[in-house]
């Protein structure tokens, strides 16, 4: 399955943005998606995850509360609602998906997401 990610940009700090990743190709509801996302100089670091039917989600501790992960198999998307942003959730943030619930091996393109103060 090929993954799209799209809806980074720039916002203010307290900013909402939603992202999207978009897939084509493979039968995309047999799929744990995540999020992922990279600063220069830094590991890429897990954000959020969403089990195949939606039942299972898991959202990193530093961003619970802001941000949810959500998905549409009929459209093969899953989408990040990222809120109340801060300038530390500025990085490229990509999508991954997975057969089981951690082993992401097919990733996407990135998307930027700049936060400013």
């Amino acid at each position: 399955v090929q993954l799209q990610a799209s809806g980074g940009g720039s916002v203010q700090a307290g900013g909402s943005l939603r992202l999207s990743c978009e897939a084509s190709g493979g039968t995309f509801s047999d799929y744990t998606v995540g999020w992922f996302r990279r600063t220069p100089g830094k590991e890429r670091e897990f954000v959020a995850r969403i089990g195949w039917n939606s039942g299972r989600t898991l959202i990193m501790d530093s961003v619970k509360g802001r941000f949810t992960i959500s998905r549409d198999n009929a459209k093969n998307a899953v989408y990040l609602w990222m809120n109340i942003l801060k300038p530390e959730d500025t990085a490229v943030y990509y999508c991954a998906t997975a057969l089981g619930w951690t082993q992401f091996d097919n990733w996407g393109q990135g998307t930027l997401v700049t936060v400013s103060s």
